[in-house]
């Protein structure tokens, strides 16, 4: 079967994101453009997980519940777990390598944590955007031995990537690997499977970047073997 996927995605609680961009838009905007694998990706946070996982249900979305850690070394890597407690668990562990940054609203945005129905239950004073204190290999041995789908984010941009700070993919085992342009880095994903996420901040934003994939079922390891046997497909 062949199914429609975004991987790459932020809420109210990522602090570059909107604070009107709940989950509960996200998941509706994701079923107007026919997603049908989302995942809920906040920078080194999985508070709004929760939430994600009531509205995904309403919606009939399979959810996938993530965090976009950022390494010591400035590189984004999404980790995305079948289980909601599996997240947490993992978004506590980056949370306590977190530095104790204070966010600042008023240069940064805001980092709101909210219910299913889109209420404020409480604002995350901890800074988000700060480098997570877990360097790149060991992300992606922490989120493999927890048997999460390990995607190395937009490699092919200019900051925040692989090939931009440390200057090259290294040979690791990912789930796939993620790229704005996917055929500029043909070659440099280690024959890793290529995607898109449309990385959305904003409700606008969503299913920009979405892509399709053939599973043979619609589950957590079909999505799995999806992914490591693939190829992607584009339709933008």
């Amino acid at each position: 079967m062949r199914i429609k996927l975004d991987l790459h995605n932020h809420s109210c609680l990522s602090p570059c994101a909107n604070d009107d961009f709940t989950p509960a838009l996200l998941a509706v905007q994701a079923m107007e453009c026919g997603i049908n694998v989302l995942a809920l990706s906040d920078h080194n946070t999985c508070l709004n997980n929760p939430a994600f996982k009531e509205v995904c249900t309403l919606c009939g979305i399979f959810p996938l519940f993530g965090i976009e850690v950022n390494t010591i070394e400035d590189v984004h890597v999404l980790v995305l777990f079948e289980r909601l407690e599996d997240s947490l668990e993992f978004g506590s562990y980056i949370d306590f390598l977190l530095p104790p940054i204070k966010n600042d609203p008023k240069l940064f945005g805001n980092q709101l944590i909210v219910d299913a129905d889109g209420n404020t239950k409480g604002i995350l004073e901890k800074s988000l955007l700060s480098t997570s204190g877990i360097s790149f290999e060991d992300t992606i041995e922490e989120g493999l031995s927890r048997d999460a789908l390990i995607i190395p984010a937009h490699i092919d941009r200019p900051a925040n990537s692989a090939l931009a700070n440390l200057g090259f993919l290294p040979d690791l085992s990912y789930t796939a690997v993620e790229a704005i342009r996917p055929d500029g880095v043909i070659g440099k994903a280690n024959g890793k499977t290529i995607i898109t996420g449309s990385d959305a901040h904003a409700f606008e934003q969503v299913g920009r970047r979405a892509f399709e994939l053939d599973v043979e079922e619609l589950s957590f390891p079909g999505i799995k073997e999806g992914l490591r046997r693939g190829p992607a497909i584009f339709r933008h």
